[in-house]
């Protein structure tokens, strides 16, 4: 891996912050439609088969909040495991969420195409975790 090329975007602060800011653009806008429509929200956990749903879909928004917050400040060097708690969070909504293989068409390819976006958005937090690493001094294995 190229770590000069990914220790420079610490010399882009700006660039850097609005890459996380574009990052997290998923995660607020569960968080923000979560708020606005939020039976809604727990109707999507429900039919997701989780328990409690309006109990997990508050703890869904507030765990969004609090780890896109973190990716976007980087507080206390905390970004790479919120990232990495976003990554978990992502790959999971797949089988939960997006389960494509269980629904007919013209939905499973709807859905596919949710979890190919889903799988873009974990190849981007995974260089945010890289970055945040070398950033922090840690050499790649």
């Amino acid at each position: 891996m190229n770590t000069a090329a990914i220790q420079s975007l610490a010399d882009w602060p700006l660039i850097f912050l609005a890459l996380r800011i574009v990052l997290t653009t998923l995660f607020w806008s569960d968080v923000f439609l979560g708020i606005a429509k939020f039976n809604d929200f727990a109707g999507a956990v429900q039919r997701a088969g989780l328990p409690y749903p309006h109990f997990v879909a508050a703890a869904a928004i507030v765990f969004l909040s609090v780890t896109s917050l973190l990716v976007i400040t980087n507080f206390n060097q905390w970004g790479w495991i919120a990232a990495s708690a976003l990554v978990v969070f992502t790959l999971l909504t797949i089988p939960y969420g997006h389960a494509f293989w269980t629904f007919p068409q013209p939905r499973r390819a709807q859905e596919l195409h949710f979890v190919l976006e889903h799988i873009s958005v974990v190849g981007g937090l995974l260089l945010l975790i890289a970055v945040f690493l070398s950033n922090a001094g840690v050499s790649p294995v």
